[in-house]
């Protein structure tokens, strides 16, 4: 169940891509910003960093809106858009307009900002607040603000019920009200009922008589089970291929049965790629799967090294640790900065910092964006870092888990396939 609490805090790791507003509610809140600002070539910049992607995660609570914005330092600036919430009776006032307008129900069902409500929900004059911890102290917007009042004018054209939680409501608690009210609404619109034609109580309705109870669901099996060998046959086709897809379908099945999710969605090539070859562990790899990560390899342009420096990655923690292998970023303030103490505390030495990582001589921990640190290792005077261990919150925990070697990860040591 929803709180209303869960349903007033909305984070965005994506953005729809372009820097230009194309809703008029959009242009409307990017024009409440821009009537504050004196110095197009802010708002100029600000457009250009929306543009290119210099905007993190976007927060949505009541009131303001918080992202970090990567400017010209390697620390990104924690920038904010404060707007005025709505007080109950505002509220009371705004649902009750909307309730009784079925064509601004309508258009706010259909995530479109009714043409009634643009006076009222929309940013008026001097209601915007720009915030940031940018050492630009001259007059509001930064560059920063204003790159994330345009990427938030891109959240409002896709959803106007970012609008309405800035003012105050979570999308979940305004539908719910509002179902309530037009419900009642209808009601007092409703004519007494004919005469002669009594009706029948919901309850007795839909009450279910006679119906036997659904059996029980049945136990989801340990593990997927095993394919049948295929026969080579010249007219058929390539057994292994067969194998693999029949393998892969029965693991995919097993997953949305247990978790409802599916594992390969939202995947690219070669993030696909590198999960199937996560099902193979390089150490004692049989004809076939050497096959397999060959082919892998070779279809998405990679090396077998490559390949399964990544599928050990991936079997640690899946695409966020496959990203804390390939996507170095600067996280903000926080774990990060109490890392190097922590690690020192506890008699691991001094790491160097670059970005994300953390590093000491043959051994590295890379921050991800999942919050979790991944520890790697490599040969002395080699920079060829591999996966080592299994990622914690914290990083001493991390450095100390042990993990696979580099022989059992890197398909090109000893026998070259």
């Amino acid at each position: 169940m929803i709180t209303a609490r869960d349903d007033r805090r909305r984070t965005f790791e994506t953005v729809p891509a372009g820097a230009q507003a194309v809703s008029w509610w959009g242009r409307a809140w990017v024009s409440a910003l821009e009537q504050v600002s004196r110095d197009p070539a802010r708002l100029s910049r600000g457009r250009a960093y929306a543009a290119e992607g210099h905007v993190d995660a976007v927060t949505i609570t009541p009131g303001r809106i918080v992202a970090y914005v990567r400017g010209s330092r390697p620390r990104p600036y924690r920038t904010e858009l404060a707007l005025p919430s709505f007080a109950d009776a505002e509220w009371d006032a705004l649902l009750e307009e909307v309730a009784a307008d079925p064509a601004a129900l309508a258009a706010l069902l259909e995530r479109e900002v009714p043409q009634s409500l643009a006076g009222t929900v929309l940013p008026g004059a001097g209601e915007l607040l720009p915030r940031c911890s940018c050492p630009d102290t001259a007059r509001p917007p930064c560059k920063h603000a204003a790159a994330l009042c345009y990427r938030a004018a891109r959240l409002l054209d896709e959803d106007p019920f970012v609008l309405l939680l800035l003012r105050g409501r979570g999308e979940r608690e305004l539908l719910d009200e509002l179902a309530r009210r037009n419900a009642a609404h209808a009601a007092r619109e409703q004519p007494d009922a004919t005469p002669g034609f009594p009706g029948v109580p919901a309850r007795a309705a839909l009450a279910r008589t006679g119906l036997p109870p659904l059996p029980a669901p049945l136990t989801a099996p340990a593990a997927a089970g095993l394919p049948p060998a295929y026969p080579a046959d010249p007219a058929a086709p390539d057994p292994l291929a067969l194998d693999q897809l029949a393998s892969d379908a029965a693991a995919r099945a097993l997953a949305i049965l247990t978790t409802a999710e599916d594992p390969i969605d939202g995947l690219g090539l070669w993030q696909d790629a590198v999960r199937l070859a996560s099902a193979h562990p390089t150490a004692g790899l049989t004809g076939g799967a050497r096959t397999l990560y060959r082919d892998l390899a070779r279809e998405t342009g990679r090396t077998t090294t490559d390949l399964a420096r990544a599928a050990a990655a991936w079997r640690e923690g899946g695409r966020a640790a496959l990203a804390a292998l390939e996507e170095p970023w600067d996280p903000p303030a926080g774990p990060f900065d109490r890392a190097r103490p922590a690690l020192l505390a506890a008699g691991q030495g001094s790491f160097r910092p670059d970005r994300n990582r953390l590093t000491s001589g043959t051994r590295q921990l890379r921050l991800g964006r999942d919050g979790l640190w991944y520890a790697y290792e490599s040969r002395p005077d080699d920079a060829d870092w591999w996966p080592t261990g299994r990622p914690s919150p914290d990083p001493v925990t991390a450095l100390a888990r042990p993990g696979q070697s580099r022989g059992q990860g890197d398909p090109e040591a000893g026998n070259r396939w």
